[in-house]
């Protein structure tokens, strides 16, 4: 909710679209690129346990509707999954970790 806050302050638009388990569910990242497209990167570690992304649809922008159509099948196997969608232009956003 930090970072959810973190966007709000800087005026980018940030919403938690999915509450998922708050011990344990893991996060999906859509970065809602408007006319763009979007991309969604879901949470992981690296081999060493630091936190990283992977990005679904090899990286590359989506249109909107197909998105939500890979986080529903994703939400639909782990039901504990959390959702934070953010509205930025560059695909900008606050959670640390890089793409792995």
């Amino acid at each position: 909710m930090a970072h959810v806050r973190r966007c709000s302050q800087e005026g980018i638009p940030a919403t938690v679209a999915r509450r998922g388990d708050a011990q344990g569910g893991s996060l999906l990242l859509k970065l809602n690129q408007l006319k763009s497209g979007c991309r969604v990167l879901s949470q992981a570690r690296d081999i060493d346990g630091n936190r990283g992304w992977l990005a679904a649809f090899d990286s590359k922008l989506v249109p909107e509707a197909e998105a939500d159509e890979y986080i529903a099948r994703q939400v639909s196997r782990d039901p504990d999954l959390w959702v934070v969608e953010i509205e930025h232009p560059e695909g900008w956003h606050p959670f640390e970790g890089k793409e792995l």
